[in-house]
């Protein structure tokens, strides 16, 4: 029998691919702003440092790209990127709300067995704009797997703790499964709780953080993993 009674999994490039998405549609967007004379390095660099920014009002999301991108572009263009050039970029951005989020290798296998165990409760625990974040997840097909969905503004320990009172358990009952060392691993373990972190082959620049062993964090290579530390 497994000591965890609530199994929270974060959703963008761990239950399905994402940044690849976002990956392709900046390189599309520094193709678009080169034919002003700017160079796709300098592009990403600076649309990072909007993106950093405009966070702090903005939070998370497509929308929150969406804005910086065009506010980044009007000011590296100095204004003349004009009403066509925004609305290639809105373009650009509006395919990152209707991709397909096809579940990533073993996802359903997965969510199958464990979704038949009684004992334990399944969530979604995400950060982003709540409308995409709930839209992905229908799209994708695996909502019927879950007892709980919980789309959060940032994950901090706080955000673990809240997520673990709705679903009426102690952080030692928790066991977080995501991608991201930094908003999966680190606020859930400085709760009490632990973590399954599973690296992707994109990793979005402001998600990057050194990582360290710990006894509550498990790193494994594949989501199929999971069920053997359940188990």
């Amino acid at each position: 029998m497994t000591k965890y009674k609530l199994i929270a999994f974060d959703a963008d490039d761990t239950l399905w691919d994402c940044q690849s998405h976002f990956v392709n549609i900046e390189e599309k967007y520094a193709s678009l702003l080169s034919d002003y004379g700017i160079a796709p390095d300098e592009v990403k660099k600076n649309l990072f440092a909007t993106e950093c920014a405009n966070m702090p009002l903005l939070g998370f999301g497509v929308k929150a790209f969406m804005l910086s991108l065009i506010e980044n572009a009007n000011r590296m263009t100095e204004g003349r990127i004009g009403g066509k050039g925004i609305d290639r970029i809105m373009e650009l951005g509006r395919q990152l709300l209707t991709f397909d989020p096809n579940p990533l290798d073993g996802v359903e296998e997965v969510l199958t067995e464990l979704s038949d165990n009684s004992d334990i409760k399944l969530a979604v625990f995400t950060k982003g704009e709540l409308l995409d974040q709930n839209s992905k997840l229908d799209r994708s097909g695996l909502r019927h797997y879950f007892d709980l969905v919980e789309v959060v503004n940032d994950k901090t320990p706080d955000a673990v703790r809240a997520l673990c009172r709705l679903a009426g358990v102690k952080p030692d009952d928790l066991l977080m499964v995501g991608n991201s060392f930094k908003s999966d691993v680190e606020p859930t373990i400085a709760t009490g709780a632990s973590a399954v972190y599973i690296p992707t082959h994109h990793t979005w620049e402001y998600e990057k953080t050194e990582e360290y062993a710990h006894t509550r964090v498990t790193k494994i290579s594949n989501i199929r993993e999971l069920l053997q530390i359940v188990q």
